[in-house]
């Protein structure tokens, strides 16, 4: 029997959309001000697709403006990079997004530089970036703002306590290092390379799985009483025979979920972990650009 307690980032996350929607009701009640996402997409990848189509929904449903642009794969870069200027000088567009990954023959960096780094709801813009490692304000990536609120929800401070990340991923693993720091964690940062990685991930009092390989975080490689977050979406055969025959697959995250929920005192399952925080945070994000570009306070 599993003796974690499950961290219910589904739950979390309609909590947050509610009161995102109160938010943005209260900027366009007391200083008409709707806040304005704009989305692109590149391409017709499906699960891109599912993904847009789920932000507009959300956006819309918290009550902010919500745009969305579809270009076909021959879309050039400097067409691209047109469209992402005309959305920087928008005023009406406070949050840009384009979805990723793009065709081959657009370099998505030259994206990333491209949007307004106060419009970059990503947190991918490498400003962003910069002024998260010198603890400056910016926007920070989804998914590391979603799994920092998870924690801080579950644990309350997290003074002094040893994180401990395996993966090093400029959308993950770097950020959500730097927000650790930031709340005053010792961090290691850890990745499929590190020797005897077992015993480093065994040393963190919280262990954040974002390597993009199924199940690799077993039971043994986990501290007892941590809290462990599972960044992870992987894809892999049903483990009904008869379902796997037949094409069918699951989805499992980075951590062997079943042996680290009877080690561990927190736990992200999946899917309804991490993955439902990381649209909220997007809207999260759009609210707070919104605020810093018309001089409110955050």
């Amino acid at each position: 029997m599993s003796q974690a307690q499950i961290i219910d980032g589904q739950a979390f996350a309609e909590a947050l959309r509610g009161r995102i929607g109160e938010e943005v009701s209260g900027l366009i009640r007391d200083h008409g001000l709707k806040p304005g996402l704009a989305v692109v997409l590149v391409g017709e990848d499906p699960g891109s697709q599912i993904y847009v189509n789920s932000k507009g929904v959300a956006t819309e449903a918290a009550g902010m403006l919500s745009v969305t642009h579809r270009l076909p794969d021959s879309t050039t870069q400097e067409a691209l990079l047109a469209l992402v200027a005309e959305l920087n000088a928008d005023p009406a567009i406070h949050g840009i997004l384009v979805q990723f990954p793009v065709p081959a023959h657009i370099d998505p960096l030259v994206i990333q530089a491209a949007i307004h780094p106060d419009k970059d709801v990503d947190g991918l813009n490498t400003i962003n970036a910069g002024r998260l490692a010198t603890g400056q304000a910016g926007l920070v990536p989804c998914t590391p703002l979603g799994c920092m609120m998870l924690l801080e929800d579950a644990l309350g401070s997290l003074r002094g306590r040893h994180a401990v990340v395996i993966g090093r991923s400029n959308l993950v693993g770097k950020p959500i290092a730097q927000l650790l720091l930031r709340a005053d964690c010792t961090v290691t940062i850890a990745h499929s390379r590190t020797q005897e990685l077992p015993a480093v991930a065994r040393l963190g009092d919280i262990l954040v799985a974002a390597v993009g390989r199924a199940e690799m975080v077993r039971g043994d490689w986990i501290k007892p009483g941590a809290a462990v977050i599972d960044v992870g979406m992987n894809r892999i055969p049903s483990r009904r025979p008869k379902a796997a025959a037949a094409g069918k697959t699951i989805v499992v995250g980075d951590v062997a979920y079943d042996e680290a929920a009877e080690v561990a005192g927190w736990i992200t399952p999946v899917p309804r972990g991490v993955g439902p925080m990381t649209v909220a945070c997007l809207l999260q994000n759009t609210v707070t650009a919104a605020r810093r570009l018309n001089g409110l306070a955050v």
